[in-house]
């Protein structure tokens, strides 16, 4: 069943171009305590597309500056829905590299820029120049050296309570929200209502402000272990392998047909008149 769409609202992007989308910064932080939200990262335009038919209410975007195009595909391909960009870690060295590619992708579509290894300076400058910007807590896997490898983070009194300094600390820095991971979910519950900060919540239950997982988790489309906070709605990779297989069939059939001459026959080739062949044979009996 398909969830109810929110009414537009009218907006105008950092090109100076006027659209609607279906939330705001406003709107999602007017929202806080009051209901969650969905949120979903997809990795193709039909990904994306396929989210906002469906009513997804807020998308993610890997953003690289290096190939923009597919972060500028899933833009495209769904226009009205409320779009964070998450930037590289790498090459980050400076404010002024922050602000670059913070600006190329807002001018690009974002709507929010996720911040998500960048340093509390860098999200400042940001911050200090009107752009939107959502930090990480918790479960950072790029920074999981610090927190013991890829596992859950906020059991002990000492990592929940540095769990809420990073959020205090986003906050003083002008941040609006934050994607928390895999901290246990009345750790969260607790830490949401004492922040201003949206809360996404990635594996840390249900006391966040938004629910987030990857569209490849949703979609059961990964070859790879699927994580466990994550639930599978159904199984692409099944019906991809099943695609291959049928690939395959279909190459080795062709093959074997162009090998033994069954292919192609009469009914996939195209006929002319005896009348105009016959003209054709006598003018190439001229030539040796």
């Amino acid at each position: 069943m398909k969830s109810p769409k929110e009414p537009l609202k009218k907006t105008v992007t950092f090109t100076g171009e006027y659209v609607e989308k279906n939330f705001t910064v406003f709107d999602i932080q007017n929202l806080k305590g009051k209901r969650q939200l969905s949120q979903t990262l997809p990795s193709t335009p039909e990904e994306s597309t396929a989210a906002e038919q469906s009513g997804i209410d807020w998308l993610n975007v890997r953003y690289d500056p290096q190939n923009p195009k597919l972060a500028e595909q899933i833009r495209k391909s769904a226009p009205k829905t409320f779009m964070t960009f998450a930037m590289p870690a790498k090459n980050i060295a400076s404010k002024q590299t922050a602000l670059k590619l913070a600006f190329e992708a807002m001018e690009m579509g974002a709507d929010s820029i996720m911040c998500s290894t960048w340093s509390l300076e860098h999200i400042l400058a940001l911050a200090n120049a009107g752009v939107p910007a959502q930090g990480h807590v918790g479960l950072v896997p790029r920074r999981s050296t610090w927190t013991g490898g890829l596992r859950a983070v906020g059991k002990t009194f000492d990592q929940s309570k540095k769990i809420f300094g990073d959020i205090k600390a986003l906050e003083e820095v002008g941040a609006w929200a934050v994607e928390v991971e895999v901290v246990p979910s009345a750790v969260l519950e607790a830490i949401t209502k004492k922040t201003n900060l949206v809360t996404c919540s990635i594996g840390s239950g249900g006391g966040g402000d938004v629910q987030f997982l990857f569209a490849e988790d949703i979609l059961g489309d990964s070859l790879n272990p699927f994580p466990r906070h994550s639930k599978q709605y159904c199984n692409l990779i099944k019906i991809r392998e099943e695609m291959q297989e049928l690939r395959k069939i279909a190459f080795s059939q062709f093959n074997a047909e162009v090998k033994n001459g069954t292919f192609p026959s009469k009914q996939f080739e195209v006929s002319s008149s005896e009348e105009e062949l016959k003209k054709l044979t006598d003018y190439l009996s001229n030539f040796q």
